[in-house]
């Protein structure tokens, strides 16, 4: 089960957005309403999920930067009710994996967060066999066995 972290300043969004991501199947470890506070949720429990207000981004550019840093492999999905170009590019730019847009529908934010899953997945899996094409031959010149 995927751990989720939830950092939104509104109650009812996080409640909402708790709610979809606990009746998707994922398990939502801490909800609050800071990127400061969700540290402490962060450091405990690992999520392989977080979802920032596009607010708190603006706010607390450095905090996602360090989840980025401290947290390479967790997706980070901003969550709004307006998305434009630049605001895309610049989230992209500091390291979010996805949008969620508000007012919240279930199988959307479920759809967008199993594509965005799949999509990493597919580039592990594309590094990895890249990685093994690229190892050199066995201990007396004879190529590697696949």
């Amino acid at each position: 089960m995927l751990k989720a972290v939830i950092i939104d300043p509104s109650a009812v969004a996080r409640g909402l957005l708790n709610t979809v991501l606990l009746d998707g199947g994922y398990d939502v470890v801490g909800a609050t309403h800071t990127c400061a506070s969700a540290m402490v949720q962060l450091i405990k429990h690992h999520p392989h999920i977080v979802c920032v207000a596009r607010e708190q981004i603006e706010k607390e550019d450095e905090a996602i930067r360090e989840i980025r840093t401290n947290w390479p492999k967790t997706l980070i999905f901003m969550v709004s009710s307006e998305l434009d170009a630049a605001t895309i590019q610049a989230a992209h730019a500091m390291g979010v994996s996805g949008f969620i847009v508000k007012p919240f529908k279930a199988d959307t934010v479920l759809n967008t967060i199993r594509n965005v899953v799949i999509a990493m997945v597919k580039r592990q899996r594309a590094a990895m066999e890249k990685a093994a094409g690229d190892t050199p031959p066995a201990e007396g010149g004879e190529p590697a066995a696949p």
